[in-house]
């Protein structure tokens, strides 16, 4: 399926110089189509954390938020590219943890890979934990974890079955969430101008008070933004088991601006300048609830629970297939148990039951150990996606010095006025970091994460050792 012009994205797992071959045959389908992958890479921005998780950061921030948002926004625009540049030259299912092990070495490949890994099978919990929230408060009575279950089943099912069901549950899932917030978007405007019917134009009442608590609600409201963005890297993920990886990702990474700003900057900016920033709809009903209410739209909250399931049950089944990859990958590059590589039907289905149980393992312990061992892990990956941004960095300076020495042809995408844009998005990353410490809340992510980081760090260190 692939252009006769990239031979070597055919190639199995792994894509960096030194790691070990994947089992003979043992090769992922190609079964993305181009369709899925663009779907994909749109409504892969638009996650629960920005229907659910932004309105702490509008209590906190006010009207601020969209500086927040924006000041954010820019990070992970760089980041995306630095990571677009990287997965059209080397296509692979690994995507940062192959790129961090091609240019620093097989333990930083280890250290990014397992942490995501499992940062995404606690979210696939966590996920599912919010969607069976939403169906208890339709149906009362039923239990929870039952409904995390079938989703669980249903999302293992079809991950299991072939990469095409992830592709065209993600497509319709993805077209609903873009549908929804270009409505809300649309609307929002016109009430703003003052031209929909039954609704007066607040003007710019609600924007008078920009920083209304100071320079620290500003922080808080910064850091609940960088955390919305995670699960942008799913995209070059799925990139290299589309039918043309190279186009995929540079399409993908190239309209990444324009969906940061349109979808999370532009929502931001339409809700605080509709609804008071310390409304307290904004945070128990949602920022988005809150200013459908606001216009009078009859049924908001329950068609905003709709969406927000929705995405909710995307972002459980993309993590699914992200984790399960990146476990396959890592494992085809003799990181992990070799039976997570074992392929049948162009699927490691190992590894997206492995996965599958850890998620549900988690959503167990929520109810068995909510207060020891479920708060220990949520602060356990609560920066990991920090740590995984660094690698990308960190690898992209390295990566690219090499690429230009040796295959000037694979940079079908660059990195914006390297290396000082990277520079920039390094310093950025340091100062969330210093940030997160600065603040109680976040300060023990920062350590139990530096923790886990450290430990896998020494782990990956010592297996590279032991090969040699």
């Amino acid at each position: 399926m692939h252009s006769s012009t990239t031979p070597d994205m055919s190639s199995p797992e792994p894509q960096a110089p030194d790691a070990r071959q994947a089992p003979e045959g043992a090769t992922l389908s190609h079964g993305l189509k181009q369709r899925h992958l663009s779907m994909i890479a749109l409504g892969g921005v638009i996650g629960a954390g920005l229907f659910v998780g932004s309105g702490a950061g509008i209590a906190a921030a006010g009207p601020s938020i969209v500086v927040a948002y924006t000041l954010s926004g820019f990070l992970v625009m760089l980041v995306m590219r630095m990571l677009g540049e990287m997965s059209a030259a080397y296509p692979s299912s690994g995507s940062f943890s192959a790129h961090a092990e091609r240019a620093i070495g097989p333990w930083a490949g280890f250290t990014a890979g397992w942490s995501f890994w499992v940062l995404l099978c606690t979210a696939v919990g966590l996920e599912g934990i919010g969607a069976a929230k939403i169906v208890t408060g339709w149906l009362p009575g039923t239990p929870e974890w039952a409904w995390v279950a079938l989703f669980m089943v249903v999302f293992c099912g079809a991950n299991l079955a072939a990469v095409k069901n992830f592709g065209e549950f993600e497509f319709w899932f993805a077209a609903l969430k873009v549908g929804a917030i270009s409505l809300f978007l649309v609307l929002g405007v016109l009430a703003i101008g003052g031209v929909l019917p039954g609704s007066d134009s607040p003007g710019t009442s609600n924007l008078t008070d920009f920083l209304p608590n100071g320079g620290e609600g500003l922080v808080v409201g910064l850091l609940a933004s960088v955390f919305a963005y995670g699960g942008l890297e799913t995209v070059t993920i799925a990139a290299a088991e589309s039918e043309n990886p190279v186009q995929g990702v540079a399409r993908a990474v190239r309209t990444a601006m324009w969906r940061i700003a349109l979808f999370y900057i532009g929502s931001m900016a339409v809700i605080v300048t509709l609804v008071p920033w310390d409304s307290k709809a904004v945070v128990e009903k949602g920022p988005y609830v809150a200013a459908l209410d606001e216009l009078g739209i009859p049924g908001a909250g329950q068609l905003m629970n709709v969406v927000v399931l929705v995405a909710l049950l995307s972002a459980m089944n993309a993590n699914i297939y992200g984790s399960s990859r990146i476990a396959y990958s890592l494992v085809a590059r003799g990181q992990g148990p070799r039976a997570l590589a074992k392929v049948s039907g162009g699927v490691p289905r190992i590894a997206v039951l492995v996965s599958c149980v850890v998620g549900f393992v988690c959503v167990l312990l929520s109810y068995w150990r909510p207060n020891d061992v479920f708060s220990w892990l949520l602060n356990m990956i609560g920066a990991v996606i920090l740590v995984v941004w660094i690698f990308i960095a960190v690898a992209q300076l390295r990566l690219r010095r090499q690429l230009e020495r040796e295959a000037p042809g694979k940079l079908v995408v660059r990195m914006w006025a390297y290396p000082w844009l990277t520079w920039v998005a390094l310093a950025g990353m340091a100062a969330v970091f210093v940030l997160m410490a600065r603040e109680p809340d976040t300060r023990v992510q920062l350590y139990s994460t530096g923790g886990m980081t450290l430990a896998l760090a020494a782990a990956g260190y010592a297996w590279q050792r032991a090969r040699r």
